[in-house]
């Protein structure tokens, strides 16, 4: 019993952690500058206004690894029924194949989107 709520709150230990690090020290960071007077601007550094937004990219790659993985599932078993590959090498292997080639076009799809 012990053993299986001790995966979970370690994991929601390791994210708060993460992310109280995260926001307290870019916190420490901009109270730093603001004493020394430095200008605000610099953090908003690397922002463009006509980028596209965040959850555009996220959906888009998400969509593209989607079809690939069922676009590996498809050809696994073509694979299989066909060729008669085993179904243990078949589906893992074209799997990873194409979602490793869905996120590799998704990258450069929004690249070329936010350019």
């Amino acid at each position: 019993m012990a053993v299986a709520i001790l995966i979970p709150v370690s994991f929601f230990l390791v994210v708060f952690g993460i992310t109280y690090l995260y926001y307290s020290t870019r916190n420490r960071e901009r109270m730093a500058l603001i004493e020394k007077g430095t200008d605000a601007s610099i953090f908003n550094k690397g922002r463009s206004e006509n980028a596209s937004p965040v959850w555009k990219i996220f959906i888009l790659n998400f969509a593209l690894l989607l079809i690939g993985i069922g676009l590996a599932i498809f050809i696994a078993s073509v694979l299989v029924a066909t060729i008669g590959v085993l179904s243990e090498v078949a589906y893992p292997g074209t799997i990873f194949l194409m979602a490793g080639i869905s996120l590799l076009v998704g990258f450069f799809v929004s690249k070329k989107l936010s350019n």
